[in-house]
């Protein structure tokens, strides 16, 4: 969790043991769970992660609660366990609202589109594929979000790359590869509060254990890139001054915005608590607000100009509600809207009801039946990264959802992964690299059928060319089958 309070709960947590309880009935509502979830994201499509995946995860718990009756497991246990559960995740849930209110004072004080405005400045045609990559990875990492980029900057690429003659499943490959990259690695981003949550670990201590298997990673992926644009034969110029234009004249763009986000990088580095990081970070971003983009922050509230009551009203909707910037540029209008606090709670919605599934599996015995289970066929370490790995590839397969890839195997495999005196950074990082980034390479999950409508390239056609995405697990496991940065329970206290 977020904080040594919570960290010390989730150490002290301990996982029901039920000695009635057989494998078979164990699984029972694991299987109930991933056909409800196949059958309803078929249903809902993308859809399905606006609040009715959700009310499955609670008919799986329903399911499990009956198996549980059967079994002599009380109704009170069952409810205690929930209650442990949620207050577990009490500092994540605090973390993810502070994301959402610092997305939104840095939106409106131009910190994020001053991002986009210098990683555009970086295109060049020879280099087009590589510096799609870069340009995508840092608007994911400033949004958090690689819908967002896709939707926005991955499609003005696309007809970029299209106009230079380079093939649309290569610029898609290059541009998901990198918003991937960011939305795994940025701390605004829902599935990078989501993995350590469920793992029981902390938001900045899993982002810089990832470190260790996501830079090697892209860094390969960029390589790939930069050697195959180099050998493509490319014709015309990458036009963004449109773009540019658009951006210059919305906000007020200088490099003193870059100072907010070096200091919440600096709080980071000297171990600065999440919460406090955020709240700074929120707090600076709305003083730059104020001082560079008075316009925005009066326009926000309908005023003409900045008063007192204007700017408390602005900078109070960014970083409660969603908020919108208008440009001339229709395609820059979604990027340059922030959700706040509220846009939060949907993943809040997926933690609470996901904790009570959980909650219940552990109250009746069935998780503790499980991961001895998985530890007997685990008999290394290696097979325990491969167990997770696979489990978070089957659930993107069959539930169709990247949430529930991290939800499920999180909560199932904690309890192995301790047993085993391995730091919950593993389980988290396994998580990310295998179930966050693979969720685009299927063409009937929500992530693989977003992108692919969304830039209008086929999962066939970009699946090869989306490196950083299939590459990720591979190299969690050849980490894993090394021993190499494998954080132990000891480690983890003495640092």
């Amino acid at each position: 969790m977020a904080d040594k309070k919570s960290n010390k709960y989730r150490q002290q947590e301990h996982i029901v043991e039920n000695r009635e309880l057989n494998i078979w009935e164990a699984l029972i509502p694991v299987i109930a769970l991933v056909g409800m979830l196949a059958y309803n994201v078929y249903v809902f499509g993308d859809d399905a992660i606006s609040g009715s995946n959700q009310f499955i995860l609670l008919l799986g718990g329903a399911v499990a609660a009956i198996v549980g009756f059967f079994n002599k497991t009380t109704y009170k246990q069952m409810l205690a366990e929930v209650a442990e559960n949620v207050k577990s995740t009490t500092g994540a849930l605090l973390i993810l609202l502070m994301v959402g209110a610092l997305a939104g004072t840095w939106m409106i004080s131009g910190i994020i589109p001053a991002m986009i405005y210098y990683g555009l400045q970086i295109l060049n045609p020879t280099i087009f594929l590589g510096a799609s990559l870069i340009i995508c990875a840092i608007i994911s990492i400033a949004t958090g979000s690689s819908w967002t980029t896709s939707a926005t900057v991955g499609i003005a690429l696309i007809g970029i790359g299209d106009a230079l003659g380079i093939p649309m499943g290569m610029t898609a490959g290059a541009a998901l590869s990198g918003a991937y990259f960011g939305d795994k690695m940025s701390p605004l981003s829902d599935t990078t509060n989501l993995a350590p949550a469920m793992a029981g670990g902390e938001l900045f201590g899993h982002i810089r254990y990832m470190t260790y298997t996501t830079i090697p990673t892209i860094s390969i992926t960029l390589l790939i890139f930069v050697i195959i644009g180099l050998n493509l034969e490319t014709t015309g110029l990458a036009d963004t001054e449109s773009i540019l234009n658009s951006i210059d004249a919305a906000f007020t763009i200088n490099g003193w915005l870059f100072l907010v986000p070096l200091a919440v990088i600096f709080m980071i580095v000297k171990k600065a608590p999440p919460l406090v990081a955020l709240l700074i970070g929120t707090l600076l971003g709305g003083v730059f607000a104020l001082w560079f983009q008075p316009d925005i922050v009066a326009g926000i509230t309908g005023a003409k100009e900045l008063s007192f009551e204007s700017g408390y009203k602005g900078i109070l909707n960014a970083i409660t509600v969603k908020t919108s910037i208008a440009t001339d540029n229709p395609a820059l209008n979604d990027l340059f809207t922030a959700k706040g606090m509220s846009g939060m709670l949907g993943t809040i919605w997926l933690i609470v009801c996901a904790m009570v599934f959980g909650g219940i599996m552990d109250g009746i015995g069935a998780l503790s039946r499980i991961t001895k289970s998985l530890l007997g066929l685990a008999k290394t370490t290696f097979g325990l990264f491969a167990s997770t790995v696979g489990s978070c590839l089957a659930l993107n397969v069959t539930a169709s959802d990247q949430y529930l890839a991290i939800v499920v195997p999180g909560k199932m495999f904690a309890k192995a992964y301790e047993d085993r005196g391995l730091a919950p950074e593993n389980l988290s990082r396994t998580l990310e690299d295998s179930g966050t980034v693979t969720s685009v390479l299927i063409p009937w999950n929500t992530c693989g059928a977003y992108h692919s409508g969304v830039l209008g390239v086929s999962v066939a056609d970009y699946f090869f060319f989306a490196i950083f995405n299939w590459l990720s697990p591979i190299t969690t496991l050849f980490f894993a089958a090394l021993g190499i940065k494998i954080k132990h329970l000891a480690s983890a206290k003495a640092s």
